[in-house]
C-alpha cells in the first residue's frame, strides 16, 4: 500500500487512572480527524497505543528515570497493550473505530539489563518504555496473547479488515 506518514498536531489526553479505551479513542479520533481536515480524497489512519498495568496506563517515559522504574514495574508481570485506531475515508466521510489489547508477559529482568536497554536502544518515545520490536526488547517479552502487531503499535490484521469495509 501507498501511505504518508502526517503526524497531527494534538495534544493527547493523558491520565494514569482513565479507562484505556476512553484515552485510545480520544486520542485516535482526534488525531485522523485532525490530519483529515488536509486529506482530499484520501483514506486516514489516527492511532494511539498505551500499556496498562494494575489498571493503571504507562505512558510514554519521561526521562531515563522514569523509563527504568517503568521496565522494573513490568519485570517479571504481565500487562495489557490497547491500540485503538480510526479510519476515515475524506471522499464519503465514513469513519471506523475500533480496536486491539493483548497481554504480554514479560521475563524477570536484572537491572544490568535494563540499563543495557536504556542506554544503547532508548525506547523514551514507547508507551511502557519498550520495544517488543528492539533488538534488546524482544527479550524481555516471556509470551505473548493476542497480536504481535498490537505490540509493535499497529494491530495491521485487524486494521486491514476494517479498511476493506470502509471501502467497499
Amino acid at each position: 500500500m501507498d501511505f504518508r506518514v502526517i503526524p497531527s498536531d494534538i495534544e493527547e489526553l493523558e491520565g494514569e487512572d482513565m479507562r484505556p479505551l476512553d484515552v485510545i479513542r480520544f486520542n485516535s479520533l482526534a488525531k485522523s480527524r485532525n490530519v483529515a481536515f488536509g486529506a482530499n480524497g484520501e483514506i486516514v489512519i489516527g492511532a494511539d497505543t498505551v500499556v496498562v498495568l494494575d489498571g493503571k496506563i504507562i505512558y510514554k517515559p519521561e526521562n531515563y528515570i522514569h523509563a527504568k522504574k517503568i521496565l522494573l514495574s513490568l519485570s517479571g508481570r504481565k500487562h495489557l497493550v490497547y491500540t485503538g485506531f480510526n479510519l476515515i475515508d475524506t471522499k464519503s466521510g465514513d469513519e471506523i473505530f475500533n480496536y486491539e489489547k493483548t497481554s504480554v508477559h514479560f521475563r524477570d529482568l536484572t537491572e544490568r539489563e535494563i540499563n543495557y536497554y536504556l542506554k544503547y536502544h532508548k525506547p523514551f518515545d514507547k508507551a511502557g518504555a519498550y520495544g517488543i520490536q528492539d533488538d534488546f526488547g524482544c527479550f524481555f517479552i516471556e509470551k505473548i496473547n493476542g497480536d504481535f502487531y498490537n505490540v509493535v503499535g499497529l494491530p495491521l490484521q485487524k486494521v486491514y479488515m476494517n479498511l476493506m469495509k470502509l471501502t467497499s
